[in-house]
């Protein structure tokens, strides 16, 4: 299966990487293919609920900051985090993709 997925440090998590088109691979390894993802799709809420936490916490810090280059870096950290929970979103997005190529 790890043909079939790469780690992405950014994200925290594995995306499929399909070299060919969803249809061009057996049924079988397809099959193989969505239950994996689907167990690291199961982990994708956890993962942004921890990246939500971090958000608050550094928009807490931020809320008493007086250093002007401090708050920038604490926006930036926050605008980072919060890019990196919309591409979580989006990946979580993608299994209802692939279960309908399976179904037609």
């Amino acid at each position: 299966m790890s043909n079939y997925f790469h780690y992405v440090e950014r994200l925290g998590i594995e995306i499929p990487v399909l070299d060919v088109d969803w249809e061009a691979y057996p049924s079988e390894v397809r099959v193989e293919i969505l239950l994996r993802w689907e167990q690291i799709r199961g982990a994708i809420p956890d993962r942004i609920m921890k990246l939500e936490a971090s958000i608050i916490y550094k928009q807490n810090q931020l809320d008493r900051e007086d250093d002007f280059p401090i708050s920038c870096r604490l926006n930036s950290e926050i605008a980072d985090l919060a890019s990196i929970i919309n591409d979580l979103h989006l990946w979580f997005r993608v299994n209802q993709d692939l279960e309908s190529k399976t179904h037609h």
